[in-house]
């Protein structure tokens, strides 16, 4: 009897340990996202990437780029959403990241929206205004390119640093007159406002915006595996749009996760993603964009970003080569499954 029980308590005792053994293996990353409105929103909800990748992940969302920046540059978090701006700020600051998929490429996504009632109805009448945008954003690097297309000097227009929920809120209290900001943010502005330039207008003019995930160098290098399967996982999500946009209605499963996780409105949600040009992994990993060093899309980009940065005191250095922060590795991967 003495003897059943001494195994009965170490059948026990594994019992208790063995799931304890087993979280302990379990790998876990904490991955930064925003609000903006993308299929990639649809594998978050369904755990797409823990069934991958087996790991846990913790999903923290930010208002801007820059506050993800920051985040990971404190270490706390291995990989996160941004865009090109804050990308190109986060590389010339030192900051050990990289650039490896291109979540969207901006085009009409993003816009100069002015309010109904303030008296704009050209860019000339925008002198004097007061304009809203996130500092160090895309957004804001499109909005002062504008201002300087439209012949604008410094302190012509009052330009306001504010997080994409405080424009929204000053929309609606009527303490701005314009906004260059993103959904959901930029479809309730258009409710009672109209668009006076929009991203896709300006890259035109040979300034391209994207939004991109960034990873810390020493992450990427430890777990290439799970890096490759991230972009397996996202490349999949996106593709499923691609091939049937027509089912992501507003009473669809789909663009319910994707209200769910941004804060828009269903009804908003098709219409945004239809501004956005989501870009399969062999573009991605071409010259165009992440291929080709120093010549690549995406290096050239962020270094006339910089530049940009420079200008508005933002960063104090730039880069003779923005492709040390370009990893078009995992796109390659992903082309070839």
């Amino acid at each position: 009897m003495t003897w059943n029980l001494k195994w009965l308590a170490a059948g026990l005792s594994f019992a208790v340990l063995a799931p304890f053994a087993a979280n302990a293996q379990t790998k876990e990353i904490t991955i930064a996202y925003q609000d903006m409105i993308v299929p990639w929103r649809v594998a978050m909800a369904n755990q797409d990437l823990e069934k991958a990748t087996g790991w846990k992940i913790n999903w923290r969302q930010f208002g801007g780029g820059g506050d993800v920046v920051k985040a990971m540059a404190s270490g706390d978090v291995a990989i996160g959403e941004a865009g090109s701006s804050p990308i190109a700020a986060a590389l010339s600051q030192g900051v050990e990241v990289e650039l490896f998929w291109i979540l969207d490429d901006i085009g009409d996504a993003e816009a100069l929206v002015v309010r109904n009632g303030s008296g704009i109805d050209k860019p000339a009448d925008l002198k004097g205004k007061k304009l809203a945008t996130p500092f160090v954003s895309t957004s804001h690097y499109h909005l002062m390119f504008a201002l300087s297309e439209f012949g604008f000097k410094a302190g012509d227009v009052q330009v306001l640093n504010m997080r994409p929920a405080e424009i929204a809120a000053a929309w609606q209290r009527g303490d701005i007159d314009g906004a260059f900001i993103w959904d959901p943010a930029l479809s309730q502005a258009k409710q009672n406002g109209k668009v006076l330039v929009s991203s896709g207008g300006l890259s035109d003019k040979g300034r391209p915006t994207f939004d991109g995930l960034i990873v810390q160098k020493s992450f990427a290098k430890a777990n290439p595996e799970f890096m490759t399967k991230f972009v397996q996982t996202i490349a999949a999500a996106d593709e499923k749009y691609r091939q049937n946009k027509a089912a992501w209605t507003t009473g669809s499963a789909e663009v319910a996760a994707v209200a769910k996780l941004t804060g828009a409105k269903p009804e908003m949600v098709p219409d945004a993603l239809a501004l956005y040009r989501f870009l399969p992994p062999d573009v991605q990993a071409s010259e165009r964009w992440l291929g080709g060093g120093k010549n690549s899309g995406a290096a050239k980009a962020l270094a006339d970003t910089a530049e940009f940065l420079k200008e508005q005191k933002r960063v104090s250095n730039v880069l003779p080569d923005y492709s040390v922060g370009v990893n078009p590795t995992f796109a390659a991967a992903a082309a070839k499954k």
